[in-house]
């Protein structure tokens, strides 16, 4: 959950490249919550699969360009393709319509969450851009407008087997996947090592097992007792 400073980015580049095309993946802000545009970001990239969908039922990929870089990603798509069916661009215009108020909801909830998460005994750490302690936080504070239901924590101690399948197999509201941005919470787990086949160059600073959350928009106390019954079987096996 490392927050980059961009603008500090796009100077060392144009200092190199001043031609350079500069490309971000937007997905996290939903195209709502950042606007790389505006700091000199060449082109935009989200995965309109999650929240602008909200729903899970589709999958649709979108990229903006500033005027220097539309032409050429407007001639490329068109020479390699790239379409969306009617089905999907109605849900995608049907999922824009909720857009800010299913965001709002989610930063809310997703917050309550992480603060209840930061109090409990059993995690070492809250990884969510909002917390000042977050890498990066300061460059959120001054970049975006909100934030999101996806975040992570980090258990004290590494869990075993064991206990990772206690805590992950029996949530009632927690569904697990890759995916994010719909309705509905999952979880991801891995362990640090895993974590750090993944991202070799910058190591994690952590020795204990993280997990992946995506908080949706189902009633936050359910949410909670959830991962509450979940830290109990852990601490049972």
């Amino acid at each position: 959950m490392e927050v980059h400073d961009t603008p500090a980015i796009v100077r060392a580049v144009r200092n190199r490249a001043p031609d350079a095309v500069i490309m971000m993946d937007n997905t996290w802000a939903a195209g709502r919550l950042y606007q790389p545009l505006t700091q000199g970001v060449d082109i935009s990239i989200q995965s309109g699969t999650k929240y602008i969908i909200g729903h899970s039922d589709n999958m649709l990929g979108t990229a903006v360009a500033n005027a220097r870089c539309w032409p050429t990603l407007r001639e490329r798509a068109y020479l390699m393709g790239q379409t969306v069916d009617p089905d999907t661009a109605y849900q995608a215009s049907r999922g824009l319509r909720t857009l800010d108020v299913r965001l709002a909801q989610h930063q809310e909830n997703a917050l309550h969450v992480a603060n209840w998460l930061n109090e409990q005994a059993e995690v070492a750490k809250v990884l969510h851009p909002a917390f000042t302690d977050c890498p990066g936080h300061r460059y959120f504070a001054r970049d975006f407008s909100g934030s999101n239901g996806l975040f992570s924590f980090v258990f004290k101690e590494r869990l075993s087997d064991t206990q990772l399948e206690a805590f992950c197999d029996s949530m009632k509201y927690f569904s697990m996947a890759y995916s994010w941005g719909g309705y509905e919470s999952l979880l991801l787990a891995n362990q640090p090592e895993q974590l750090n086949r993944i991202r070799p160059v910058a190591k994690v600073s952590f020795s204990g097992t993280l997990v992946r959350l995506h908080i949706g928009l189902e009633q936050v106390e359910d949410l909670i007792a959830d991962l509450a019954a979940g830290f109990e079987r852990v601490n049972k096996t």
